[in-house]
């Protein structure tokens, strides 16, 4: 064992007493968090118009910061990239992370000296406590590669601003910067697909360890690699490569397609970063769910989804929530972001530790009949019927059809993209929207009722989301293709494919 992977395991041993802290005490870590953001901010423009001096409590903080989205806070952080100070927390962030909105279009989230660390801190403290609860420190002596956003930036007001990964890439620790793959020069490339035939070309000869990036993504680095390499599964091309680690997008879709390209089952490392905050990280092989961070500088609140569109919706503290329960995930942060709707809905699947499964959007769902159908139910009723049938889905998304032809009754349509695909489609989709009425009470009542007549199913021809995220200009770096829509803009595009 070198002197790094020796260092490695006794840096692990320090950081898990950190990591047994944030289990045993994350309410009441998460009470001191929020006390120690309002003294900070009390004398931004922020907490000046929100009285940030006279709040004693949460219930009093509750009454002051309304929730919010990026919208709700844009009139200050256009004041942030205009180049003023102490708008949302003291002094200038020291980058804008540049981001893609559903409504808001781009989006700049500041990044302030004091919520940067927590970035990089939490990605390392994820492959500490890996070390320490598996004892598996081999990746240390190799390679490494991160499939991430080029790290150019540029410059608003005297402020660098580019996308998340690609601001992290210049923060990587000494210690893992000989280590570390692409080149810069290859990470600086713009276009996606020049860019990944750049990494296969730098990294089919090297001894790639450790793997990350979003799934969907890697999945095309290793299609590519394996076509460079006549074929080969990923196992043959790197001989040590034994962890992946991944975050962005749910693992479960990709994950038999990716260990059928790999060739074996590999350890991996499930995170929740964000250019908001890196809010959790997967800290027991095996066990279901991500440790929430109660000491990153966010100081969380959860909404129930089902009362988040209310006027008065129900806002509860880390101490408040119930396992089970889909909440709208709600940030307060040490980059001035407050009573922040991320967007994303959340799930506890344990409360010692506490735990979370990210479900889906709070924006991407099925409503079009009163149904509110989920992205964590439809990816369970396809996944469930796949698994069972021995099928590969390489990717997805389902739409309403509200206004069929031929006077048919409404349905949903998914659109699917096969590795494997079933023998008989009609029967699958049919097992598939058994599986979902079973998920989900108001569909299984509006199927019943003959409102809705069973769901349609598309196979895709190969490669077809991402031709679709190609002429849309949204392939690879952090985009997204979303599982669920209200509407049907990604759907009939979908139909040329």
């Amino acid at each position: 064992m070198g002197l790094k992977a020796s260092l490695s395991k006794v840096y692990a041993a320090v950081n898990a007493k950190k990591i047994t802290r944030w289990r045993k005490d994350a309410v009441s870590i998460q009470n001191k968090v929020l006390s120690e953001l309002i003294h900070s901010a009390r004398k931004t423009a922020f907490g000046k118009d929100h009285h940030f001096d006279e709040i004693k409590s949460y219930d009093d903080f509750k009454s002051r910061v309304p929730v919010q989205d990026y919208e709700g806070l844009r009139k200050y952080i256009d004041r942030v990239i205009a180049g003023e100070s102490n708008v949302l927390w003291p002094g200038k962030p020291v980058y804008l992370a540049k981001t893609s909105g559903t409504t808001s279009g781009v989006k700049y989230i500041p990044l302030t000296k004091a919520s940067l660390p927590e970035q990089i801190t939490a990605a390392r403290d994820a492959l500490l406590n890996y070390i320490h609860e598996t004892g598996n420190n081999d990746f240390v002596n190799g390679k490494i590669i991160f499939i991430q956003g080029s790290p150019l930036l540029e410059k608003k007001k005297g402020i660098d601003f580019g996308r998340l990964s690609g601001i992290v890439a210049h923060h990587v620790p000494e210690y893992l910067q000989k280590n570390r793959l692409p080149s810069f020069e290859t990470n600086c490339i713009e276009d996606w697909e020049t860019k990944i035939d750049a990494i296969v070309d730098e990294t089919i000869d090297q001894d790639l360890r450790l793997i990350s990036g979003i799934p969907p993504w890697i999945q095309m680095y290793f299609d590519r690699l394996s076509t460079k390499a006549d074929g080969k599964k990923i196992k043959d091309i790197f001989k040590n490569f034994s962890l992946f680690v991944y975050g962005g997008v749910n693992y479960e879709p990709y994950r038999a397609k990716l260990e059928e390209s790999i060739g074996k089952r590999v350890d991996s490392i499930e995170t929740y970063p964000a250019s908001e905050g890196f809010i959790a990280f997967q800290d027991v092989q095996g066990e279901k769910g991500m440790l929430l961070l109660p000491d990153s500088g966010i100081f969380y609140e959860f909404i129930p989804a089902d009362e988040y569109f209310n006027e008065n919706p129900t806002r509860l503290s880390l101490g408040q929530v119930k396992l089970g329960v889909n909440y709208v995930l709600i940030l307060n942060t040490n980059a001035g972001l407050w009573g922040y709707s991320l967007g994303d809905t959340v799930k506890f699947v344990s409360l010692n530790p506490y735990r979370i499964i990210v479900s889906g959007r709070i924006k991407h769902f099925i409503s079009a009949f009163g149904e509110h159908v989920i992205g964590e139910e439809v990816e369970h009723a396809l996944l469930s019927v796949a698994k069972k049938e021995g099928l590969e889905i390489v990717e997805f998304t389902v739409a309403p059809q509200v206004t069929p032809e031929d006077g048919e009754l409404p349905y949903h349509e998914w659109f699917v993209e096969f590795n494997k695909a079933p023998y008989d489609l009609d029967a699958f989709r049919l097992e598939v929207d058994k599986a979902l009425q079973k998920k989900n009470p108001y569909y299984f009542d509006l199927i019943e009722g003959k409102v809705l007549q069973p769901l349609k199913m598309r196979s895709m021809k190969k490669g077809a989301f991402i031709d679709y995220m190609r002429s849309n200009g949204k392939l690879g770096g952090q985009n997204k293709l979303p599982r669920l829509a209200n509407d049907r803009k990604i759907a009939d595009e979908l139909e040329k494919y």
